[in-house]
């Protein structure tokens, strides 16, 4: 498919929590050989449910065919995909200076920091650790500023997200329970 019709979606996986289950999540993308821009894992809204927080750039053809296969895993409950318009999202990047570029610079980190509103979570003696918390494009650009003034090591979390819509599971999950029920 084109590059040109891919757009970013975000895909909300509701499982069970088993061991091995995230391989056989990845494995639907690899044997496809789509890339996974971002993959988050954590407890859902709901008790023993957990929720995959995935991004990719995909046709929605592709997406809509990810998300069926998805479905067909035993221990997911079911899955999801949404635009970016309709996400409330996040990210955090932690950030690792020498401390002489805080100590030395004049106020310009302090400057960058209210800049990209980041803060010092951490002062060590040979360093510090600025966090960070937007979209991808935020974390970077504090990233390239930073390199300016000198940085020993950058690492940024994956999306964690809220949809829009009221989650659709915990729809999903009523209807099966009526249907159960009658």
């Amino acid at each position: 498919m084109s590059k040109d019709l891919n757009k970013e979606y975000t895909i909300s996986v509701f499982t069970e929590n088993k061991a091995g289950l995230m391989m056989r999540v990845v494995q639907v993308f690899t044997r496809r050989h789509f890339n996974i821009e971002s993959l988050t894992t954590s407890q859902s809204s709901m008790e023993g449910i957990f929720r995959f927080t995935i991004v990719v750039h995909l046709t929605e053809e592709d997406v809509r065919k990810v998300v069926a296969q998805l479905d067909k895993q035993v221990e997911v409950l079911k899955a999801f995909y949404y635009e970016a318009h309709e996400v409330v999202y996040q990210e955090i990047a932690l950030y690792k200076v020498p401390i002489k570029a805080y100590t030395e610079s004049s106020g310009r980190l302090e400057r960058l920091m209210r800049k990209h509103n980041a803060r010092i979570l951490t002062i060590e003696s040979e360093f510090i650790v600025i966090e960070k918390t937007g979209h991808q494009e935020e974390t970077q650009k504090l990233l390239e500023d930073l390199k300016k003034v000198g940085i020993y090591e950058f690492v940024r979390s994956g999306r964690v997200a809220v949809t829009k819509p009221m989650e659709q599971l915990n729809h999903y999950l009523k209807n099966i329970e009526f249907a159960e029920a009658n």
